[in-house]
């Protein structure tokens, strides 16, 4: 039997019911099961952080919607998904719109308190500024980790500004709060497709000082750029490691409906092949970002967002599956 039961799509049809995270069950049709969930996915319908166009508050309801079209077996990896996790959709966090601090605390106690202390969080933006408190979650489920949790960064953007107009918490911050908090660990953090033009030479700084290692969008126009992605990957071995993801990596040809859209970026065909490249990380926590329905164009974005919570899932339910039967 799968752990994770999906409406009969040619039952009942996909542009039918009630739109959920990419058709999975909701938290509370699935809490009273004997078997923990092993993922939990959640929206943070938030904006308030961005520096450029608002909007991705509707991002989560905009995901779900396009999700509908998402199934359930990965052909690169050969494995159903749903088969072998158990998978909801946990609505959405609290927020106080007016207020990004307020709003990341009140995220962050709503996602550690999900489900069952062993169950993985999967946030839905939002805004980049919501990374921080899935991740602060993710820190606080798994026990602490010494060091801070291993990263894998898709963006244009490295988001480690101290702050801006004043500001130090916003989606150009969340991974310098993190590394400040200690939750993650700058040396085991990969940034993959970042690309300028930048503010000014130094946005590079602290990530550099710091440990990150850049892939940047020109690094990966030669081969040597994918292969530091998987040599990365293979040092990682058993690190607990999270995962997030901003749309915005993606050009805007691919992904149009985003609120700081940077040109020259990956194809929708690269993302999927390099989150591919991430197989046997042990991925405990994830988020995908920044989808801006109103500068969508036939939902492409919101679709591709669905499409990277399925392979980030994928890699988890693959990983299973090898442990199991290597």
């Amino acid at each position: 039997m799968p752990k994770t039961v999906l409406p009969d799509a040619r039952v009942s049809p996909r542009f039918a019911g009630i739109a959920t995270l990419c058709r999975y069950p909701r938290l509370e049709d699935v809490a009273d099961e004997n078997r923990p969930v092993d993922w939990a996915l959640y929206g943070v319908p938030f904006d308030t952080g961005v520096t450029f166009r608002p909007g991705a508050r509707f991002g989560p309801r905009a995901i779900r919607d396009a999700s509908q079209y998402v199934k359930r077996y990965s052909i690169p990896h050969r494995v159903d998904v749903c088969d072998a996790l158990s998978l909801c959709d946990a609505g959405d966090a609290p927020v106080s719109p007016f207020d990004i601090e307020k709003t990341l605390d009140l995220v962050g106690d709503f996602a550690v308190g999900l489900a069952d202390p062993s169950t993985r969080l999967f946030a839905v933006g939002g805004d980049h500024s919501i990374a921080y408190a899935n991740i602060r979650a993710t820190y606080t489920r798994f026990g602490e980790p010494e060091g801070g949790l291993a990263v894998i960064h898709f963006d244009s953007h490295l988001d480690t500004v101290d702050a801006v107009w004043g500001q130090r918490w916003s989606h150009a911050s969340p991974f310098r709060r993190a590394v400040e908090e200690g939750f993650i660990n700058p040396r085991k953090m990969l940034s993959i497709g970042v690309k300028g033009p930048l503010n000014r030479a130094d946005d590079l700084d602290f990530a550099r000082t710091s440990g990150v290692t850049l892939v940047t969008r020109e690094d990966l126009l030669e081969p040597a750029g994918r292969h530091a992605v998987r040599a990365f990957v293979a040092a990682l071995k058993d690190t607990p490691a999270y995962l997030t993801f901003d749309v915005d990596v993606v050009d805007p040809a691919f992904a149009p409906g985003t609120g700081t859209p940077s040109i020259g970026g990956l194809s929708s065909t690269e993302a999927l092949a390099l989150l591919r490249d991430l197989r046997g990380v042990n991925i405990v926590g994830a988020d995908v970002v920044e989808v801006l329905p109103d500068r969508d164009v036939s939902q492409i974005t919101a679709l591709l967002a669905g499409h990277v919570i399925f392979e980030v899932l994928a890699l988890d339910a693959a990983r299973r599956a090898h442990i199991q039967h290597p």
